[in-house]
Order: structure tokens, then sequence, then C-alpha cells
């Protein structure tokens, strides 16, 4: 029986005929009618000076994603050499590959432009614990460049209890946390924009607006356009198809400190998912004892569980 760890030794060894060695924007061709599997896995070696904050706005990647696929590399000090997985291959969220799709759990924006084969995609800063970002169908209703920040009282409450008073009004310039654009959201008080800070960027961070980093905001922007929709899903565990292969990517669940999820929890979540695919779930034959290992692994990485219309390793049921 394969393990994860083999699976992702093997993803990594192609990743390696991929490396990347500069910024590349993330427009990647969509997969052809029936698949889901976007992109590529590339590898780099870490300069000494490199920090995951930083490879993230080299690569369009967020904070916790590029955590979650190198476990045990120092995100402040990775050493140079030290081999860096990029994740920037993605199973597509589900749902209509329409307008602009946010995946919470994921900390990634896709837009899907119309009229054109192609999926744009983005890190993203969420909402943090109590100010959460909500799950739901809305539009873009308003798009400015160069924003005034007005502070909801919500916040400048916050801030004056923590010693920080804010001002009703912050102009447009380094200090303001919109950054150089903002796209409101038909959602009252949700905004999509930049940020006058490069941490944060794919963490929980925000009082419930989707931050970004100012390159991707003004690329975005660029793109979109008043009325385009905006789907926001929280989805830690999709299935995709690609070549006739299945495969299963697990992000960690966005959960509060008091309600944080079992392992049975999360097992129960991927089942029911698996059983909302147009696919019939006994029609496959999963390797069950990697879909384990990927649940408690949480990389990110799209990895293989089962060909279509063929059985793998192991034909178990799944006893979790």
């Amino acid at each position: 029986m394969l393990s994860r760890a083999f699976a992702v030794a093997c993803s990594v060894s192609i990743a390696a005929l991929f490396s990347a060695s500069q910024s590349v924007a993330l427009e990647l061709p969509l997969p052809p009618e029936g698949e889901d599997v976007v992109g590529q896995i590339q590898v780099i070696k870490a300069k000494y000076e490199d920090t995951f904050a930083a490879l993230g706005e080299t690569h369009d990647l967020g904070y916790l994603e590029l955590v979650a696929a190198n476990p045990g590399v120092d995100p402040w000090l990775p050493g140079e050499g030290t081999d860096i997985i990029l994740p920037t291959r993605y199973i597509l969220p589900p749902g209509p590959r329409e307008g602009v799709v946010i995946n919470l759990a994921e900390y990634r924006l896709y837009y899907y432009p119309e009229g054109e084969n192609v999926v744009h995609t983005f890190p993203l800063g969420i909402g943090r614990e109590g100010w959460g970002s909500p799950v739901g169908n809305t539009r873009i209703s308003a798009m400015t460049s160069n924003p005034a920040w007005y502070p909801p009282q919500s916040i400048r409450d916050e801030h004056a209890a923590d010693g920080d008073p804010l001002p009703k009004v912050v102009p447009p310039g380094p200090d303001n946390p919109l950054g150089p654009y903002k796209m409101s959201l038909a959602l009252p008080g949700y905004l999509i924009h930049g940020s006058n800070k490069k941490f944060g960027i794919g963490m929980r961070v925000s009082h419930g607006c989707f931050r970004m980093l100012n390159h991707n905001v003004l690329e975005l922007a660029g793109l979109v356009k008043v009325g385009t929709s905006v789907r926001i899903i929280d989805e830690p565990y999709k299935f995709g198809v690609s070549q006739g292969k299945v495969y299963l990517e697990a992000h960690t669940p966005l959960q509060d400190e008091e309600k944080k999820m079992t392992l049975m929890d999360k097992h129960a979540v991927v089942i029911n998912t698996l059983l909302k695919r147009d696919e019939p779930a006994g029609s496959l034959q999963l390797d069950w004892e990697m879909v384990r290992e990927i649940i408690a692994g949480e990389d990110g990485l799209p990895i293989q569980i089962a060909e279509q219309g063929q059985a793998l390793a192991t034909h178990e049921e799944p006893v979790f």
C-alpha cells in the first residue's frame, strides 16, 4: 500500500521538473470538461535571506499554505539550499466556475473570467477568530482606487481598549490598511482590499474582510467589474479528477478554540463531501488508508486516492 509520504515524495520529484525561480502570476488553464485539477507543484532552493512571508509575496502564496506544505521547515529561517515546496497545484472549488469564488478554508480566491478558459488564483487573509468572514453569495458593488478608510465604531472601540485609538478617517497612503484598492461587496461592511502590511496574507488576521497582496489586488481590480458575482464557501476538503485519477486535497478546517473538531469529525466531513459529488461514491474503490493519512496531514496538496473504474491497493471500507 502506498503511504501518503511516498505519494507526496512522488509529487515533489515530478515538481523538480517545474522548478520556479521568479515570480509568476497564478493564471492557469482550465482542465478539460469533467476534470478539476490545475497547476503543478513546484520546488525551489531557499536562499539565506528567504522567509515564508517573502516567498509567499514572490510566488502568490499564503503563509499558512507554505507552512502546511513544508512540515518541519522553519518559516523564518528555512536555511540556504533547503528544498521548499510551492503548493501551486489545486483542486478547483466545488460549484459553478464563474465570477469570484473564495474558499475560506484554503485562504484563497479564484476568479473565472467570462469567456476565457483560464482561472486566476490569489492568496487571502481572512477574518480572525471572533471576526469571522461570512459564507454566502454576493457581488462586487463598488470599486475604489486609493481608498480612504473609515474604521467602523466596533474596530475603533477595540483599538481604543488596547490603547491605540484610531481617527475617524485614515487617508490614502502608507498608513492605510486598505492598501491601494478596495472592492466593496454587497454584504454590508465587507471588502476585498490590499494592505499596508506584508505579513498576514494567507492567515486569519482581518476583521472579516478579505486582505490581498497589493500587486494581487491591483491585478484582480483589472479583471473584475461592478456586478461580478462572489461566492464565498468554506470547504477544507476538496475532491477532484485529473486524467482518470481521483485526488483529495485537505486543509485544516477553520475552528474556534471552543469548537475544536476531533479526527472523527473531520472524517465525517470528508465522507459527506465525497457523497456530494456527481460521481457515486460507491463506484470508486478508494484507498482509505491514504484518505486517513491525508486528513491527518492537512498539507493542502492534491494526492491520489483512487482511479476511476479501477481499484487501488486497498478495497477496505472506511473504518476511522
